[in-house]
């Protein structure tokens, strides 16, 4: 099967920088035709894309990990996203209850190492069992949430999921991100409201304080040593040495060779 690299995807990168988000969500569609889809965990950059897709009239459907732990505010949020936008929203499930996991591996997110066992068993593996059915999925990562997402490319390599990871609003800033809601009266998740600058498990989230960093309330209980779940492929590590294998007419059309739609 034919590789595609980080590397192959440098001169595409820096030509799509000055391209709007829905320039790249239409390449995305263009290019991948029913082999695409999209990851929202529902909060704000997430419903951003949603909003873009639905205004675009574009079939991609939307992914969601419902944990089983996860707020009544969030899953409203995806019940609402789906209804009033009109799109297919997929929720994904681990294969046990955490009642079930907690009675196997007891209260895995009070240390470190259970944190990302927990986040490993409850968001990556049920993502993981898609594996294969799509060759792109459009992520709403942007550098302003700072830290290992902070150089994050629009075009990168997921390796676990053997796909494109498509960043439509990798170098929009906070304020483009809150104009356009405003502007579009973007549906949000209503926790943003009561302080969460980012959302997850209810039992690992904790609003967060002024002048503390946006992922300040992701489990506060450990202390600075976990801030992210590794369900992005950024926030795992350099994916610059890693590679998937498509299939080349698909790899041509990533890369232009065979690709009537030009942005």
């Amino acid at each position: 099967m034919p590789r595609l690299s980080q590397a192959d995807l440098d001169n595409l990168n820096k030509n799509f920088e000055e391209r709007t988000p829905q320039e790249l969500i239409q390449w995305a569609k263009v290019t991948f035709e029913d082999r695409l889809t999209s990851l929202s965990a529902m909060q704000e950059a997430g419903n951003v894309v949603c909003h873009m897709i639905s205004q675009l009239k574009l079939d991609i459907p939307v992914l969601f990990v419902d944990t089983g732990v996860m707020f009544q505010e969030t899953l409203e949020t995806r019940d609402r996203l789906a209804s009033e936008y009109g799109l297919e929203v997929r929720t994904l499930s681990p294969k046990l209850t955490m009642q079930e996991q907690t009675e196997k591996f007891g209260v895995l997110y009070l240390s470190a190492e259970g944190q990302e066992q927990c986040c490993h068993m409850r968001k990556v593996e049920p993502l993981r069992a898609v594996a294969g059915e799509y060759h792109a999925i459009i992520s709403s990562l942007r550098r302003a949430d700072g830290g290992k997402r902070s150089n994050n490319p629009i075009l990168s390599i997921d390796v676990e999921m053997n796909a494109l990871r498509i960043n439509p609003l990798a170098n929009f800033n906070d304020d483009q991100l809150h104009n356009y809601i405003q502007e579009h009266s973007v549906i949000t998740n209503p926790l943003h409201k009561q302080g969460y600058a980012t959302i997850g498990c209810n039992r690992c989230t904790t609003p967060v304080m002024p002048g503390e960093p946006k992922r300040a309330g992701r489990w506060r209980h450990l202390g600075p040593w976990s801030v992210y779940c590794g369900i992005n492929p950024t926030d795992r590590g350099d994916a610059g040495h890693n590679h998937i294998d498509l299939p080349q007419d698909v790899i041509n059309r990533i890369l232009g060779i065979e690709n009537d739609f030009m942005i």
